[in-house]
């Protein structure tokens, strides 16, 4: 999970809410501290068992160079609340999810982050927002599936839950074995890591936040979902960008760098970051960013005026 290293709101930044025809979804929204929006708003999509707080320390610095910024918690993490039922979390569902929360933001660039991204290229590719949005990024994302030693830990996480083989046990005792995990590794780990009180509350607080139903539906979705990159290339409106640390620990850098020449994305490294450079390597991502969004929108302007003459 990602960890942020510090849980104050930056300048700029306030605690909102997202209206949707899909319902409400809790958001960080960050505006420029002087002067006014000039540039396009971005919607921030986080991963598995993160939430909109690994946007923190970005926040700010995207929203300085003229634009809106929102990061959310998707449905079920954190903040937000889960479906009525389990449907809510099928990649079609979600996916519908991302593209009202694009409509009522007005959103122009979407980035996905590791799971986060898996969903937003859903949205891209089943719904209408491919006709709303500009750029798309996929930081620390891959094709298809999770594969390797985070796989690994989450089917063991899945036993750990009774939740393997399709099983999936009633709320209260995916609760308790949430409660668990928390408890007997991913608590230990954090200390061990030398994770501050006030953020190991935080973690603790968001993990067992999330809906348990949603956690086990969406680890499903980790470790099943198909290659879709070349549906993804067909969308060659849209300007792509491939952004993951140097060292990261999910998707390998080289399944990121080889999905990147099939997009015909632009491609950037982190130095110093891992699977969470928005958090590991704030400057250089947020700098990262900002570039490739001003390039999306210049060149958008560019085509525009092209087919105008």
């Amino acid at each position: 999970m990602s960890t942020p290293t510090s849980l104050e709101l930056p300048d700029g930044v306030r605690s909102a809410t997202v209206r949707t025809s899909r319902g409400s979804f809790a958001a960080l929204e960050a505006v420029p501290v002087s002067g006014v929006c000039e540039r396009e708003p971005a919607l921030l999509v986080p991963g598995y068992t993160g939430s909109k707080e690994d946007f923190l320390a970005v926040l700010g610095q995207l929203a300085d160079h003229g634009r809106q910024v929102v990061a959310i918690d998707m449905r079920g993490q954190f903040e937000t609340p889960g479906p009525a039922d389990s449907d809510g979390y099928s990649p079609p569902a979600l996916a519908a999810d991302i593209a009202a929360i694009i409509e009522a933001t007005g959103a122009r660039h979407l980035l996905g982050h590791s799971y986060g991204g898996l969903v937003a290229r859903e949205a891209l590719l089943r719904t209408r927002s491919q006709d709303h949005v500009g750029s798309f990024t996929l930081m620390s994302s891959g094709p298809s599936a999770l594969t390797g030693p985070r796989a690994d830990e989450l089917r063991v996480m899945l036993t750990a839950l009774g939740a393997a083989d399709g099983r999936l046990p009633d709320g209260d005792a995916l609760r308790a074995g949430i409660f668990g995990l928390w408890r007997d590794r991913l608590e230990p780990q954090a200390v061990a890591d030398g994770v501050p009180g006030p953020i190991l509350a935080f973690l603790a607080r968001r993990m067992l936040g999330n809906d348990p139903h949603g956690l086990v539906h969406m680890a499903r979705h980790l470790l099943t979902a198909p290659d879709r990159t070349s549906e993804l290339a067909r969308l060659d409106r849209i300007g792509m960008l491939v952004i993951y640390g140097e060292d990261d620990n999910s998707w390998s850098p080289a399944a990121q760098e080889a999905m990147a020449r099939r997009l015909g994305a632009r491609r950037i490294c982190i130095p110093g970051a891992k699977h969470s450079p928005a958090v590991e390597a704030p400057a250089t991502t947020a700098i990262a960013l900002t570039q490739f969004w001003d390039a999306a929108e210049a060149a958008a302007a560019h085509a525009g005026s092209t087919r105008m003459a």
